[in-house]
């Protein structure tokens, strides 16, 4: 595996998973790391010291662009004499084998049979983090698993601190990340953040919200509740949204991509999880906290929108109160800024 291409992720907080793999490559014969990935998550490689090189692939989910695909497949003969596949659809795998790479891994998934040409059967338990399943592909099939990396994404100061002068920034920030790519079960109710964000205020910090143009909406809801949070959606690209978290003393978040890139900064971060599960997508980092309804027979549901009705709509999330955040972030924080 010397010169490798890497198809990524179309999610952010999977980006920033899949760097795991990307140091056991570097850690081994691998010189060229090369990354196929769109705009979006490719940002987020670009922060990644292990990759040499990002090649531009932006298809919309469920887009097939067959001649497009066929084309840049073309167009990198001769380069790789491996291509790891990290998704599991067909159209994923299309790009190495239009390339002719030599050998071609990835999971067996979506009738891939000789596009991927070295096929694993994903065992679920013996790999139920995404993570580990990422690791797995970046050596010969084994039983053992292979030690697990940090991700650790670079932090540009000089972009930090004109953000900081931007937008006003102080010390201590608490940092707000309410919204969730995935759906609504996924979300934290915005009365909860807000809740935070005024006790966090009258503690002394600044809070910020950080989320993408489609979050605006969610914020300006807290901001109704807690009218002095900053409102940052829409206002920051991703590679700004790493450089603040990591300016952020705390980071309140969902079980999104935010989370991983907050992990990835060193933040602290304290995650409320719905439908999904830490034992599948935990943020990589020992300065983590973890707020979930563990004992609750509906979950993990992994569905975009809870199914049920009533008082039982949405528990997963209402079992974790913003007392009991606050009363953890108290416990957990510097003693400086308690």
């Amino acid at each position: 595996m010397k010169n490798v291409l890497i198809v990524a992720p179309a999610w952010v907080g999977d980006m920033v998973m899949a760097q795991t793999l990307f140091q056991r490559l570097k850690q081994g014969p691998t010189q060229q790391l090369s990354i196929l990935a769109p705009n979006w998550t490719a940002a987020v490689a670009a922060r990644m010291p292990e990759v040499d090189e990002i090649i531009p692939a932006n298809y919309q989910h469920g887009e097939l662009a067959l001649k497009s695909r066929y084309q840049l497949g073309v167009s990198l003969r001769d380069r790789f004499d491996t291509a790891i596949v990290l998704p599991r659809s067909m159209k994923s795998a299309l790009i190495p084998f239009f390339a002719k790479i030599p050998r071609r891994i990835g999971y067996l998934g979506e009738f891939r049979y000789g596009v991927i040409n070295d096929c694993r059967l994903l065992d679920k338990k013996r790999l139920p983090r995404t993570v580990d399943r990422f690791v797995n592909l970046g050596g010969e099939i084994s039983l053992a698993l292979p030690e697990i990396g940090v991700p650790a994404l670079r932090v540009d100061s000089k972009n930090q601190s004109q953000l900081a002068e931007k937008h006003q920034l102080r010390a201590p920030i608490l940092a707000l990340c309410p919204g969730a790519e995935y759906g609504p079960s996924k979300q934290w109710p915005a009365a909860n953040f807000a809740a935070v964000a005024k006790v966090a205020m009258a503690a002394g910090y600044q809070v910020i919200a950080l989320g993408s143009a489609k979050d605006k909406s969610l914020i300006a809801t807290i901001q109704t509740d807690a009218p002095a949070v900053i409102n940052l959606a829409g206002q920051t690209n991703i590679v700004d949204a790493i450089d603040l978290l990591a300016l952020s003393d705390a980071v309140l978040t969902n079980d999104s991509g935010l989370m991983h890139i907050a992990a990835a900064v060193g933040a602290n971060v304290y995650a409320v999880y719905g439908s999904t599960t830490p034992n599948m997508t935990p943020p990589l980092t020992k300065k983590a906290m973890i707020f979930q309804h563990e004992t609750l027979a509906c979950r993990p549901c992994f569905k975009r929108q809870c199914p049920l009705r009533g008082d039982a709509r949405m528990q997963c999330m209402k079992h974790t109160t913003p007392a009991k955040v606050w009363q953890a972030m108290q416990e957990e924080l510097p003693c400086e800024f308690s």
